[in-house]
Order: structure tokens, then C-alpha cells, then sequence
């Protein structure tokens, strides 16, 4: 890439859902699309989510219905193009008043209505008798009943590298490690390139392109200064955080969904690879950062709302794993300082500037879809490129594979799972665990090596295999073994290892609950 003397019809800078969308979407239509990326593909916000492809149940108590629709549009052609990382989860609503079951059973009624042809399941009404049955461990006490609705569960990261896998295969060309630092624009003050930065070697390249597009998430308002330094900030930072427990704490295989918290928001307890997800919270924070810490604050409310509702209390010693996502909430520039970040929309919002810079900022994982469909018709717009119609509603995705056993933990490499066992089977090392405990082969750490970018320990135990996410104190005790893997695969020395596991070890200690 350094080496091209060629002027792309798309540059895209960010690698999280979005970027990495915008990347399948511009390449499938036969422009030329170079994505950059600063650290590794969904590092930030894109790995750090609940872990579902929904609707939105909350956005429809507020009465944005268009937001519901097109969501849950596009959750249907999430599932049927990654029917691999997308699936169907009965999520159920505990009636403890009288008046909550009809209630709740006639909103969800229409949540599915939205969906139309694309439904997951009908709402119902359930006995208390069938809630126990379904969650065993939910409160039993001034237990009515219950309502059960379907929406869709996946795993993010997962998602992000099959994303990279496509867009790389309809022809686009995707880095990570290499950090846009300055826009490029001609003599007419139009964008006209990117200069960036090998993040693992050093060394600086320039890029040409036609149409630029800041799809950076959480980091918009950095490179919007690049292009105007008195550009008012376009997000607003508001912090979610997550507890991962063991799956004993629900005792079944549905979700349970809380529909008002002290707070006023929803909160979930949803299974997730043999664990349970508990969140989220939803504060407002003052800064942008790469590794957003949670705060004892939100870390009591998720256990004391979560306590509220199940037999089983869970407690800070049962934590395997604290996570902090932060979000980019498009707020509106009127808006009051004082407003909620909660009441701020989930939709997304396009900017072009007078140079002609795209930014695309808000959203969600399960719209990503359109959010990158609208994207490329508006840089198609402002950069006046020839028009050819979107082709990602029916593209399926690397890995597209139909009714995996779920039961198999490596489910989640779909269609390549046949290839990494062949892998494993002719070199029979590769195919021992990474620790005694653990189910991971070093086969994995070579598969993310060769054919999924991973450059770091951090790369591998966070976003290839999930460990971080899973048990985070079992992740620490697996990087050296991890690094020495990847060590011999690069070409790197002892000192690498040391300091790849000096750093995942530092980084991966916030994951700990104290």
C-alpha cells in the first residue's frame, strides 16, 4: 500500500463497526476503498457492546418508532447474512404487578409488528410457573408471571474481523496499526488525501483519495479538528459498563430484561459464551480514551439492580470480568449541556464539510449496515463519484454458515472452523490447550496470526478468542503463553515477549474486579 502511486475512490479512517462496514459496502460496489485504522479493528466501542443485534425495546417507550423499525429491519439481515455470530435469544420481562404482563405484552406486540417479515418470535404472556422454568434463578417472591419476547444476540469483535475478512475480499485493502495524523487538501481547500502512521514500524505514507470518510467513532471530534480546528465538538462521551458472571447466575439459557432501573434506563442479564452479561449503565464522561475505566458507581449499581431481581446475589468476588464501553452519542449542537445522555438519539448523523470531509457518528452495531450504506451515498454525493447501487442487504458475510452447533465453542468461526481443525490436525501441537484450564488451542493463535491481522497479545485475548472478555484473571495467566506463540510466528525476539505481556498484563488488570 505504501508503495501505490493510485488515488482511492475511498479512504476510510476507523476500524470499529462502522469504518469496517463503510469498507464492505463502498468495495462490494466496485470503488476502490482503503480503510486506516489507528490500534486493531474494533478496539474501542465496537467490542465492548451487550452483545446484541435489537431493536431496541427502550427507544420504543420513548416513542422513536422509525428508529425501532429500521433497526429491527436490520436486525433480520444481520441474522441471515451471519447466521454464524447471529442468533435468536428469548429475552423475558418478570411481572411483579398486576397491570406489568398485559402492559408489556401488547408493547412487545407491536415491537414485533415492526419487524414485519422479519420477525425472530411472537411476545407472549407466560405463567409464573414457566418464568421459573425459563429463569430459574429470578426472584421468586410476588412473582406473577412474565412476557417473553425474541431479539437477536452476537458476539461484536467476532463480527469486526469477519467484516475486515469481506471488505479485504470484494477488493478493499484494511490495515490496522496505522493512525491517520494529518489531512491532505489541494490548492482549493478540498481533502485530497491522508497521511499516516505505521503504529508498529514508525514510518509515515500518504494516501490519495476522492472521498474521505471519518468513520472514527469515539475519536470524530479529533480528526474534525484536523480538518477545521474551530469545529465545535460533534459527540457527546457517555460510559456504559458490563459484568461478566458465571452462567449460574440465571441458570438457564434466556436472557432476563429489567424494563426500568433506578436510573430510568433498561438493563439486561443476557448468556453470552457460557457466561452471563449483566448492564448496562449510562454516564456521562469527560473524555475520549482508548481503555475507558468503570467506576465503582456503576459497578454497584449493576450488581444491586441485578440482586434486586435474582435469588442469587451476585457480588464483586463473582465478577470474571468488568468492561467500560464509551459511546459516541451524536448529541444535537442546540442542546443543553444538562441533558441526559440517556435522552440523547441512537441515530446516526452525517456531516460534510465545506473541504468535503464525510463524518458519520452515532448509530449502532445493529444498524451499522445502513448507517454504511448511507455514508457511501453521501461521499458519492459530495465527491460527485459515479453511482452504482448498494449490494450489502443480501451480501453474505466471511464465515456464513447455516445452523452451527452452538454447543461447540468454535462455532464462531463459521465456514473456517473446518479449516483451523485441519490446521490443528496436521501439526498436532498446535491443537494443545493454551493452558490446563482452558479450552483455547494454540492453533486459534496461529489462525488469528495468518489469517485475521492480529498483531498483539492484546489483539488475540481480547477480540480473536474473548478470553479477556470471559475471565479476565485467566486471561492474564494465558499471555506469555500466547506471546510466545505469536513470537515464533512473526519473527520476534524474547524482549517482544516480555514486553507484549508487560503490557497486556497492565492493560488487562483494569478488567479485574478488586
Amino acid at each position: 500500500m505504501k508503495d501505490r502511486k493510485r488515488q482511492w475512490d475511498f479512504i476510510i479512517i476507523g476500524g470499529g463497526a462502522t469504518g469496517l462496514g463503510i469498507a464492505v459496502d463502498a468495495a462490494a460496489r466496485g470503488y476502490s476503498t482503503l480503510l486506516l485504522e489507528q490500534s486493531d479493528f474494533a478496539k474501542a466501542t465496537s467490542a465492548r457492546s451487550t452483545k446484541l443485534v435489537h431493536g431496541g425495546v427502550r427507544y420504543l417507550q420513548k416513542g422513536d418508532v422509525a428508529l425501532v423499525r429500521e433497526a429491527l429491519r436490520e436486525r433480520g439481515y444481520l441474522r441471515r447474512n451471519a447466521p454464524h455470530l447471529v442468533k435468536n435469544q428469548r429475552f423475558i420481562i418478570g411481572n411483579y404487578r398486576w397491570w406489568e404482563k398485559p402492559l408489556y405484552t401488547v408493547g412487545l406486540t407491536f415491537y414485533d409488528m415492526l419487524s414485519g417479515g422479519m420477525s425472530l418470535g411472537r411476545s407472549l404472556p407466560m405463567s409464573r410457573t414457566q418464568v421459573i422454568k425459563s429463569i430459574p434463578q429470578i426472584v421468586h417472591q410476588g412473582l406473577r408471571g412474565g412476557v417473553v419476547y425474541h431479539d437477536g444476540q452476537f458476539d461484536d469483535s467476532r463480527l469486526a474481523i469477519n467484516l475486515m475478512q469481506t471488505a479485504i475480499e470484494k477488493g478493499a485493502t484494511v490495515v490496522n496499526y496505522a493512525k491517520v495524523i494529518q489531512l491532505l487538501k489541494g490548492s482549493d481547500g478540498q481533502i485530497s488525501g491522508v497521511v499516516a502512521r505505521d503504529e508498529l514500524e514508525g514510518t509515515r505514507f500518504t494516501a490519495e483519495g476522492k472521498c474521505i470518510v471519518n468513520a472514527t467513532g469515539i475519536f470524530v471530534d479529533s480528526v474534525i479538528k484536523m480538518d477545521n480546528p474551530e469545529e465545535k465538538p460533534l459527540v457527546r462521551p457517555s460510559q456504559g459498563v458490563h459484568l461478566v458472571v458465571d452462567k449460574s447466575f440465571l441458570g438457564g439459557d434466556d436472557a432476563i430484561m429489567i424494563p426500568k432501573t433506578s436510573d430510568g434506563r433498561v438493563m439486561f442479564g443476557v448468556p453470552w459464551h457460557n457466561r452471563v452479561i449483566l448492564g448496562t449503565t449510562d454516564i456521562p464522561v469527560k473524555e475520549f480514551v482508548l481503555e475507558p475505566k468503570a467506576l465503582d458507581e456503576e459497578v454497584d449499581f449493576i450488581l444491586e439492580t441485578a440482586g434486586r431481581y435474582l435469588e442469587k446475589k451476585p457480588q464483586r468476588s463473582d465478577v470474571l470480568c468488568v468492561f467500560a464501553g464509551l459511546r459516541p452519542l451524536a448529541a444535537p449542537r442546540h442542546e443543553s449541556e444538562g441533558a441526559k445522555t440517556k435522552e440523547i438519539s441512537r441515530s446516526h448523523k452525517m456531516l460534510v464539510s465545506p473541504s468535503g470531509l464525510v463524518t458519520i457518528t452515532g448509530g449502532k452495531w445493529t444498524t451499522y449496515r445502513k448507517m454504511a450504506e448511507d455514508t457511501v451515498n453521501a461521499g458519492i454525493r459530495a465527491r460527485k463519484l459515479p453511482f452504482r447501487e448498494c449490494r450489502t442487504k443480501n451480501l453474505r458475510i466471511h464465515g456464513y454458515f447455516e445452523n452451527p452447533d452452538r454447543n461447540n465453542r468454535m462455532y464462531i468461526y463459521g465456514s473456517d472452523l473446518d479449516e483451523i481443525l485441519k490446521m490443528q490436525k496436521e501439526n498436532p501441537s498446535w491443537a494443545q490447550k493454551l493452558d490446563g484450564s482452558s479450552e483455547f488451542t494454540a492453533g486459534e493463535v496461529i489462525w488469528a496470526v495468518r489469517r485475521e491481522m492480529a498483531r498483539t497479545v492484546d489483539d488475540v485475548l481480547a477480540r480473536r478468542v474473548r478470553v479477556l472478555y470471559l475471565d479476565a484473571r485467566k486471561s492474564i495467566e494465558m499471555a506469555p503463553r500466547v506471546a510466545e506463540i505469536m513470537a515464533e510466528e512473526l519473527g520476534k525476539d524474547k524482549n517482544w515477549v516480555r514486553q507484549q505481556v508487560e503490557e497486556y498484563t497492565a492493560m488487562a488488570r483494569g478488567y479485574v474486579m478488586e
